[in-house]
C-alpha cells in the first residue's frame, strides 16, 4: 500500500488557548510534529491531555491561536470541512477500542473507508491488504466480541490508518492490555508508522509505551513544561 505524499509537518500547534468558563485549560501551546514523527504526551490528569486532542481533531475549537492538520489551518474551516478533515486526515486509536459491535473485524475497517469516500473496490484492496498487515487477516469475519484485547487493538489500528491519514492520535493505546500485548502493539504501531510515514501523537501514562517515540512531551496545568 502506496500511501499519498503528505506535508512535511503533520500537525503545528501555535499559541493554542482554550477555557471552559472561568478555567484555562490549554494555556498557549506551540507543538510540532514532523512527517513521520512520534510524539508521546505525558501528564496528570486534569492537565489538558484530552481537550488538547478534542482541538487537534476539531470537535473543540479553540479561543485563540491556530491548529494546523497537514495543510489545513482548522480555524477556516465550517463543520462539514471540519468533519472532513477528521475523515480524511486523521486516525484515531483508543484505549477501549471503539470497534463497532454489531459489524465483523473487516466490516469496522472498511466503515472507516467508507466514510472517508472510497469505492467499494478500493477500500476492499485495502482492508484485505491492511488487515494481512497487521496479522489479522484469518479474523476478518469474527465480531468485537469473539477477539482477544490485543486482536481488537490491531483492528483499531488497522481502521486508523486505511484512509492514509496524515496523523494517528493514539490515546492510552495499551491501556486495556497486559504488558506482553501491550509490547506488540506499541511495536506495530512504531512499525507502520515508519513503513507509511504516519506521524504518531502517543497520550500515555505508561513510561514503557514512550520507548517507540521519538520525543516525550509533558503537560501540566496546561502548559508543556518540558
Amino acid at each position: 500500500m502506496k500511501f499519498t505524499e503528505n506535508s512535511s509537518v503533520s500537525l503545528q500547534l501555535s499559541g493554542v488557548h482554550k477555557s471552559f468558563g472561568r478555567v484555562d485549560v490549554l494555556r498557549g501551546i506551540d507543538l510540532t510534529i514532523g512527517e513521520g514523527e512520534r510524539v508521546a504526551l505525558m501528564g496528570p490528569s486534569g492537565s489538558g491531555k484530552s481537550t488538547l486532542l478534542n482541538c487537534i481533531c476539531g470537535i473543540e475549537g479553540v479561543d485563540r491561536g491556530k491548529v494546523v492538520v497537514g495543510e489545513q489551518d482548522l480555524s477556516n474551516l465550517d463543520p462539514r470541512d471540519l468533519e472532513k478533515v477528521r475523515r480524511e486526515q486523521v486516525g484515531y486509536v483508543f484505549q477501549s477500542f471503539h470497534l463497532l459491535p454489531t459489524l465483523s473485524a473487516f466490516e469496522n475497517v472498511e466503515f472507516s473507508a467508507q466514510l472517508a469516500g472510497m469505492g467499494k473496490t478500493e477500500r476492499s484492496s485495502r482492508v484485505q491488504e491492511l488487515m494481512e498487515r497487521v496479522g489479522m487477516s484469518h479474523r476478518l469475519d469474527h465480531f468485537p466480541d469473539t477477539l482477544s484485547g490485543g486482536e481488537r487493538q490491531r483492528v483499531a489500528i488497522a481502521r486508523a490508518l486505511i484512509h492514509q491519514p496524515n496523523l494517528v492520535l493514539a490515546d492510552e493505546p495499551t491501556g486495556s492490555l497486559d504488558t506482553e500485548t501491550g509490547a506488540q502493539v506499541l511495536d506495530l504501531l512504531k512499525s507502520l508508522s515508519d513503513e507509511y510515514k504516519v506521524s504518531i501523537l502517543l497520550v500515555t501514562h505508561d513510561r514503557e509505551s514512550t520507548r517507540i517515540c521519538d520525543r516525550v512531551i509533558t503537560m501540566q496545568d496546561g502548559l508543556l513544561v518540558s
